[in-house]
C-alpha cells in the first residue's frame, strides 16, 4: 500500500470508532437503527414475539367504567404532570411560546402550498428548551395536525408527513422530544451529584434528585404551543401523530386533553405486560412506575379514545425491526373496543402496516391517517 494512503486511512478508521462509541454511548441517530438492526440479522429478535404473559382478565385492569372514573384518571395525570388537580391547568395560558414568524430554514425550500414557517420555543426547567416549526399552508382547510417525531432525530426525518399533510391543505405543528433534533442538551446541576450534560432521556430521572417531576419535560411543549394555537387562530379541529417516542407522546397527551380529536400513535407503545424483548421497554418515560400504577398503557389509551367525536388509534409496522411488532396487540385490541362501547364516547382501533419492514409511517398509514381524519 502506498505510504500516502496509510494516513487517510487510519484517520478514517479512529473517526468511525470514535463515532461509534459516541453514538452508543447518548444512544443518538442512528443507534436505534443500528442496534435493532443487529437482533434481526444476528436472531436475536424474533419478529414474531409471542412470548408474552398472557392476562387471564384484562377488563380488570382497566378500572375505568364512568364518566367519574375518566375524570378521576384525569385528574390524576394534570397532578402527576403540574402538581394541579385540575384539567384548567391544561388550558392555562399564563405561559406562551416565543414565537419568531416567517423564518428561512433551507431544508424546507422544496415544500408546496407553504406560505411561512414561524419558530415556537418553550423554555423548561433547568434551561431545557423545545423547539417546533408551525408550517403554515398558504391554502388551509382550517384544520391542524400535530406531528411529533421520535428519539431518531429532528422532525425534518418526518419531511414526507409533514409534506403531505400541506399538500392537502392542513397547517401542521412539528415537535419531537426533550433533548433531540434542534432541542438543546444543558450542563444542569443536581444535588450531591454535580454538573452533569443531559443527552439523553435515562438521564432526566436524574433530576427526581431536586424534588422535580421530569416527566412533565415531555408533555409542557404540547400544552404551551396548543394553548398559543388556541389563543392566536381558530382551528376547528385538531389531530395528533406521532412516531415511535412521538407515539408515546400522542398516547399520554391525548389522555390528558380532549381538545385532540383524533390521536394516531405509530410504532409508540404497547402495555407493560407485552414488553418481553429488552427494547421494547423503552426509554425512563415508558416505564415511569409512578405513572403506569395509577395509569396503566390500557387505560391510557381508553382515555385518549374517550369523548365526543374523538377518536384513538394504534399503528403498528407488522415487521417493525425497530419495537412492537408482531401480534401482542390482539390480546387487548377487543377488550378497549369493547370499553368503548361500555362508555358510550368515543373510537378505538388498531391498524396494522404490513406493506414494508421499517420503523417508520409509511404512504399506506398516511394515506389511511388522512381518510380517517375526514
Amino acid at each position: 500500500m502506498k505510504k500516502y494512503l496509510v494516513i487517510p486511512i487510519l484517520a478514517s478508521v479512529v473517526l468511525i470508532f470514535v463515532l461509534g462509541i459516541y453514538v452508543g454511548t447518548t444512544k443518538i441517530f442512528p443507534y436505534e437503527f443500528v442496534d435493532s438492526s443487529k437482533d434481526v440479522l444476528f436472531g436475536q429478535k424474533t419478529i414474531e414475539n409471542n412470548q408474552f404473559i398472557n392476562q387471564v382478565n384484562l377488563d380488570s385492569l382497566i378500572k375505568i367504567n364512568s364518566k367519574s372514573d375518566i375524570d378521576q384518571k384525569r385528574d390524576f395525570l394534570t397532578e402527576f404532570f403540574w402538581d394541579v388537580g385540575s384539567l384548567q391547568r391544561v388550558k392555562d395560558k399564563s405561559q406562551l411560546p416565543d414565537v419568531e414568524s416567517d423564518i428561512s430554514d433551507s431544508s424546507y425550500k422544496d415544500f408546496q402550498n407553504l406560505s411561512r414557517i414561524d419558530r415556537l420555543t418553550v423554555e423548561m426547567a433547568y434551561g431545557i428548551n423545545s423547539i417546533s416549526y408551525l408550517f403554515i399552508p398558504e391554502v388551509s382547510n382550517g384544520k391542524l395536525i400535530l406531528y411529533h417525531q421520535g428519539h431518531a432525530g429532528d422532525f425534518i426525518l418526518g419531511k414526507n408527513t409533514i409534506q403531505f399533510f400541506l399538500n392537502r391543505n392542513f397547517t401542521v405543528l412539528a415537535s419531537t422530544m426533550p433533548l433531540v433534533g434542534m432541542n438543546n442538551q444543558p450542563v444542569v446541576e443536581i444535588d450531591g451529584l454535580g454538573k452533569i450534560k443531559l443527552t439523553s432521556h435515562n438521564q432526566l430521572r436524574l433530576l427526581e434528585a431536586n424534588n422535580f417531576n421530569p416527566m412533565k419535560l415531555f408533555v409542557d411543549p404540547i400544552q404551551i404551543n396548543l394553548n398559543f394555537l388556541d389563543k392566536e387562530y381558530d382551528f376547528k379541529q385538531y389531530s395528533m401523530i406521532g412516531l415511535s417516542g412521538g407515539g408515546w407522546t400522542t398516547v399520554v397527551y391525548s389522555a390528558i386533553d380532549e381538545r385532540i380529536s383524533n390521536s394516531f400513535s405509530v410504532g409508540g407503545s404497547m402495555p407493560i405486560y407485552l414488553r418481553v424483548a429488552e427494547r421494547d421497554m423503552g426509554d425512563y418515560e415508558q416505564t415511569n412506575i409512578d405513572l403506569y400504577q395509577n395509569v396503566n398503557y390500557l387505560e391510557l389509551y381508553v382515555l385518549g379514545a374517550y369523548g365526543d367525536d374523538r377518536k384513538h388509534i394504534q399503528i403498528f409496522n407488522k415487521n417493525d425491526p425497530c419495537c412492537f411488532s408482531g401480534n401482542g396487540y390482539e390480546t387487548y385490541e377487543f377488550v378497549i373496543k369493547d370499553k368503548m362501547l361500555q362508555l358510550g364516547k368515543g373510537n378505538f382501533q388498531i391498524f396494522i402496516d404490513n406493506t414494508h419492514d421499517e420503523h417508520k409511517i409509511s404512504d399506506t398509514t398516511r394515506e389511511f391517517i388522512l381518510e380517517t381524519i375526514n
